[in-house]
């Protein structure tokens, strides 16, 4: 087994951090061989830090990134890239949504491709929890919009577990210029447009109440595609 770096951004996340980095931690160790979780805190105003300090003392596998400022979701992914020393290189939501046992399909993928992506919306994918009507609405609505500007092929580009090989992250890290919910789109393109092989793997997710994405980032997030596709 190649080692892994598994990147965790975290905003306020004291509620859930502690059962994710648990459960992450129980995981890698049974079975990866050489392996690093890294917690970005950007901008936290609660207890997240300490929190993850305190694992930090107790296994040097587990390592913290803290920035004062908000680095929004791409900005936190980012900074792990820059310091992330596997072979492999993921990054998975705070929330706990996708298990690590899910997350490690992930890793077996990536025997034959570049990259590998969880989704909810291919065969044999589950959702045991489903969000509100409006939110699937608009990421399905999110996702013909990203097809259209992008060509890109996956039927879910959003959902917060990937993992892609080092050689790969090292290429098109200087070439990155989302920072917010886009970021994914963005990472997949390049990655794409590079000529690499992204597999998507159909998980099992479960929705987490209290999500950091709200739809009011919608707008937002379309300007910053259209920098993207047009930079």
């Amino acid at each position: 087994m190649k080692p892994i770096s598994l990147i965790i951004p975290a905003y306020n996340e004291e509620k859930r951090i502690e059962k994710s980095l648990t459960d992450y931690q129980a995981f890698a160790g049974k079975n990866y061989s050489d392996y690093e979780l890294l917690v970005v805190c950007d901008g936290c105003t609660d207890r997240t830090p300490e929190i993850v300090k305190e694992f930090c003392r107790q296994d040097s596998h587990i390592k913290i990134l803290e920035f004062p400022h908000k680095l929004g979701k791409g900005g936190g992914v980012l900074e792990g890239f820059k310091v992330a020393k596997g072979d492999l290189i993921g990054f998975v939501d705070a929330d706990g949504a996708v298990s690590p046992e899910e997350f490690d399909k992930l890793v077996k993928a990536l025997n034959g491709a570049d990259c590998a992506i969880a989704s909810r919306h291919v065969a044999t994918s589950k959702i045991l929890a489903k969000q509100s009507l409006l939110r699937r609405t608009a990421s399905r609505g999110f996702n013909l919009l990203v097809r259209m500007m992008f060509g890109l092929p996956f039927k879910d580009t959003q959902c917060g577990a990937k993992v892609i090989k080092k050689n790969i992250v090292d290429d098109i890290l200087p070439k990155m210029i989302s920072r917010g919910y886009e970021f994914d789109v963005e990472l997949l393109w390049r990655i794409k447009k590079s000529g690499r092989i992204i597999k998507e793997v159909p998980i099992t997710w479960h929705h987490k109440g209290e999500s950091r994405f709200s739809l009011k980032y919608a707008p937002r997030m379309f300007f910053g595609l259209l920098k993207v596709r047009f930079s």
